[in-house]
């Protein structure tokens, strides 16, 4: 096969022994592909260290095993998730811009979870919260079943502080503000999942109104745009962007918080033109957590250095 002839392809690292590989990408593979293993054993589509393998061999510590799905597709991301700090029971990763964290509809193994369990040890482990896809930055993950039973209903007192980064258009006239609000889905909304700040006038109209509070602090100014630091005090569903939108300031590239939502009316009917994410300035919302603090009880404070001011 050549490079321009190869299906898509899986590369997993094997941090521990196996009893057969058949068992290994049995756990490893959604069930329409567990299903079509031994036609890919057959026609040599599953490599083990570049040589074409046998459902029955083993699989020993430090192999590379490769998986071809001739037919799959998935859509193309940045898969380059690093690792910024961890401890026994818990990671804090990375994630870049347009990289799924869980399962989608274009995505089944080009996502953050997927490859996390694919390229470590931890092939157990859980996202303790999520990030939109078009967001990027610091998540955390417990490494296996376990931490995550002990911490996912501790999150509230694991994460004290987040702190995200967003460029904005627009220069607002403060320097600094504290915004609070109920939001909430809308009656008759054309995006479903749009929340908005609840008008107490049409109360009626809004679903599930939920308090929210954020602290903004204008990093820098351009001409045009500003960036933005955010200080969670609450964590809703599109806080950061609904808030910073009603405020006038949507985030660069939001495809549902500026232009009225336009845009993404727009990419359910056909996909965005160059034009198109030249008007939006971004092909993602510029949308960026870039410190975390645990409490574990010590006090750990997780920043990320990959951020630029452009």
């Amino acid at each position: 096969m050549t490079a321009e002839s190869a299906p898509f392809c899986l590369t997993f690292k094997v941090f521990h022994p196996e009893i057969s590989l058949t068992q290994f990408l049995a756990a490893r593979l959604v069930d329409a592909h567990q299903v079509r293993l031994p036609t890919l054993f057959s026609q040599g589509f599953i490599l083990v260290d570049g040589q074409p393998a046998r459902s029955e061999q083993g699989v020993s510590l430090g192999q590379t095993v490769k998986v071809y799905l001739p037919g799959h597709q998935e859509a193309a991301v940045d898969t380059r998730w690093r690792r910024v700090w961890e401890n026994e029971e818990l990671l804090a990763l990375y994630k870049p811009h347009l990289l799924p964290v869980s399962r989608t509809t274009r995505n089944l193994y080009h996502t953050l979870i997927s490859l996390v369990r694919r390229e470590t040890p931890y092939t157990e482990c859980q996202l303790l919260h999520r990030l939109d896809t078009e967001t990027a930055g610091l998540i955390v993950l417990a490494k296996d079943k376990a931490a995550d039973r002990k911490w996912k209903p501790l999150l509230n007192q694991l994460m004290v502080e987040k702190i995200y980064y967003a460029w904005v258009s627009g220069e607002p006239e403060w320097a600094h503000k504290e915004y609070a609000c109920e939001l909430s889905e809308k009656k008759g909304s054309l995006i479903r999942s749009q929340v908005y700040v609840v008008e107490p006038q049409a109360s009626a109209l809004f679903l599930k109104p939920k308090y929210s509070k954020t602290a903004f602090s204008v990093v820098q100014r351009e001409p045009g745009r500003a960036l933005i630091a955010c200080q969670l005090f609450t964590g809703r569903k599109h806080q950061i962007r609904a808030q910073l939108a009603h405020l006038g300031h949507p985030l660069l590239g939001d495809k549902i918080y500026a232009h009225q939502g336009w845009y993404y009316l727009q990419r359910l009917e056909r996909a965005l033109s160059e034009q198109d994410y030249q008007r939006l300035t971004s092909r993602y919302q510029r949308l960026e957590a870039v410190k975390l603090v645990l409490s574990l009880p010590e006090r750990v404070e997780i920043t990320t250095d990959t951020y630029r001011y452009q």
